[in-house]
């Protein structure tokens, strides 16, 4: 009679652990789409230190300084669209270049830098309390060197760059930016830490307990 139970009791849990997987593959796919349309609206800043010695991570930073403080008094407006966030960038591109191998020269370092926007496949990325979920994503992105080191990032649109995140918050005025261009779901995934949380260890645990009926 046990041996029955322990049997039904093992396929019920079985099923239970296969709506699971079902359910997490769902979201999984969800999280895809809410990727893509977070994607869709705004755009990355990347700084790519030459290396990740202390020297050159220190230099990424300066750099980054220098830049944004540049690009603050073209993007940090109300109002401003994408895509007129990508034509400034576009066109100021030269500008971005120059300054940065200023701020390289004047710190004794004769690297090289080279600017571009493109599109490319980012690891999830956090800026404050900000996550962005893996996916492939529209970028300016700043090459110092051999571009082999630790990179600094941000979002350029809506313009969080021009916020302190050190702190590990953006804070609400920039966040609700984000809010009014995203829908709630997307919002949610980048605010609160995404929609699969915890979802392995729920697994283990039904394993676990099929193992123990055996």
């Amino acid at each position: 009679m046990k041996g029955k139970l322990a049997i039904i009791a093992a396929a019920v849990l079985i099923g239970t652990a296969g709506t699971y997987i079902l359910n997490e593959n769902t979201v999984e796919r969800d999280t895809v789409e809410i990727q893509q349309e977070i994607a869709q609206k705004i755009l990355r800043f990347h700084v790519l230190a030459n290396s990740d010695s202390e020297e050159d991570q220190a230099l990424k930073l300066k750099v980054k300084e220098g830049v944004t403080g540049y690009l603050d008094q073209y993007l940090n407006e109300d109002g401003m669209t994408l895509d007129e966030t990508k034509e400034i960038v576009e066109d100021k591109k030269e500008d971005v270049i120059v300054l940065a191998q200023e701020i390289i020269r004047e710190n004794g370092y004769d690297y090289s830098v080279t600017a571009e926007l493109t599109t490319d496949y980012f690891p999830v990325k956090s800026y404050g309390d900000v996550t962005l979920p893996a996916g492939e994503y529209e970028a300016f992105r700043i090459k110092i060197g051999e571009a082999e080191g630790k990179n600094w990032w941000c979002i350029l649109y809506p313009p969080l760059c021009f916020v302190d995140a050190s702190y590990g918050y953006v804070p609400d005025a920039s966040k609700q930016k984000l809010e009014k261009m995203l829908d709630a779901d997307a919002y949610q995934t980048i605010t609160d830490g995404g929609v699969a949380k915890g979802k392995v260890e729920v697994r283990s645990k039904i394993w676990d307990t099929i193992k123990k009926i055996f």
